[in-house]
């Protein structure tokens, strides 16, 4: 293959990983608690290249990049009022602790409601947990005890699904529990955007790069095919 087309096409790979990411971060603008993710890119190692007829050095070239790695930005965002009795956030440091049918999951997203069986539950059902792993009762006001909702620390966090991380529960967090708010989302809208339009140009100049090696190709083609014709 022309090293020309695997530059090319190494960086519309990296683009379209960079998308799928940015993609999701929009889709969440508006979801409490959710953490962005960035992903980083680097280059493949450089390759040496020599002449061919007498093997003198030519010099050092890139073979284009790679996505390396996504990164969550856990920091914690700023909360809002809300008035909602089941609408939780915690200041500081802490994760909500759910049970979901595939083991414990923890999130920031503590905008809760109330299960069949009265306890508190996120919106997909799962009961969120006390700092002793039991589920959390809501009084006849619909309504928790605040202290009654576990703010876990969790050592070497990783996103697993929407706004959901694994990882090693250690004890209790410092965060504190605050009713009627919520955390805001990580995602900056108009810097997702900003940053989608970029790499979608990006992605466009690979398209048009491997437009344009194509087309010399085939031109090359052409003219040695008509040439030993001749």
């Amino acid at each position: 293959m022309d090293r020309g087309l695997f530059i090319a096409a190494a960086g519309m790979r990296a683009e379209q990983t960079r998308q799928d990411q940015l993609t999701n971060d929009l889709a969440n603008a508006a979801t409490p608690g959710y953490k962005r993710d960035r992903t980083t890119q680097t280059t493949f190692g450089d390759v040496l290249l020599s002449a061919t007829r007498d093997g003198r050095a030519v010099g050092a070239v890139g073979l284009g990049p790679y996505a390396d790695q996504t990164v969550t930005d856990l920091r914690a965002q700023p909360v809002r009022e809300t008035g909602e009795p089941l609408d939780l956030a915690i200041e500081g440091d802490g994760y909500f602790a759910v049970q979901t049918p595939q083991g414990v999951r923890y999130t920031r997203n503590g905008q809760f409601t109330t299960s069949p069986t009265g306890t508190l539950a996120d919106a997909r059902g799962n009961q969120v947990l006390g700092q002793g792993g039991q589920p959390v009762p809501v009084d006849a006001q619909g309504r928790v005890a605040a202290g009654a909702v576990g703010v876990f620390a969790l050592r070497d966090p990783r996103k697993v699904g929407e706004g959901e991380f694994q990882g090693t529960a250690a004890g209790q967090a410092p965060g504190v529990v605050r009713q009627g708010a919520l955390e805001g989302s990580g995602v900056d809208p108009t810097i997702a955007m900003a940053d989608m339009i970029a790499s979608l140009r990006s992605f466009e100049a690979g398209q048009k790069s491997i437009t344009t090696i194509d087309e010399t190709l085939q031109k090359a083609a052409n003219q040695v095919g008509s040439a030993t014709g001749n």
